[in-house]
């Protein structure tokens, strides 16, 4: 896979938005009609992002979102929500915990919390089984890059 793309109406200013979620660079030459975000700081195992400008807004649900992982949520939201997120929704189903925000665009992803019962344990999970197995901050501070969703 070479990049993530995203529509916009204004590629520079979701590049930088998104640039300050995962803690990676906008590139040089970013502006409102095309901008990549990816750079020095983007791990090596993960793909850049591509904004280019479209003249429509985005309608309707997407069918494909990014996931952070972030062992704590409630910091992470806060400070994706001062930053131009909004916040969706939050759920707990699957043995899983996940917020669903949307971009300053309205494009959706998720903050999810690691996961929390090893694979293949068939037990699903309950909130009394919200113990992390990966230490870890923030998406960016840990340097993960976007995973799909299983959702």
């Amino acid at each position: 896979m070479g990049e993530v793309t995203y529509d916009a109406r204004d590629a520079g200013r979701l590049a930088r938005f998104w640039a300050e979620v995962l803690g990676w660079d906008v590139g040089p030459g970013a502006s409102e009609y095309v901008a990549e975000v990816g750079g020095p700081r983007r791990p090596p195992d993960s793909v850049p992002m591509l904004f280019v400008q479209v003249p429509e807004d985005k309608v309707g649900k997407s069918r494909i979102h990014l996931d952070l992982v972030a062992e704590d949520i409630a910091t992470e939201v806060a400070r994706l929500v001062e930053i131009g997120a909004t916040v969706v929704h939050e759920k707990r189903e699957w043995g899983h915990h996940w917020v669903t925000l949307q971009d300053p665009e309205g494009n959706e992803f998720c903050v999810a919390q690691p996961e929390l019962t090893p694979a293949g344990s068939g037990d699903g999970g309950t909130d009394a089984d919200q113990v992390p197995l990966t230490a870890g901050g923030s998406a960016a501070a840990a340097g993960k890059a976007p995973s799909p969703d299983p959702r």
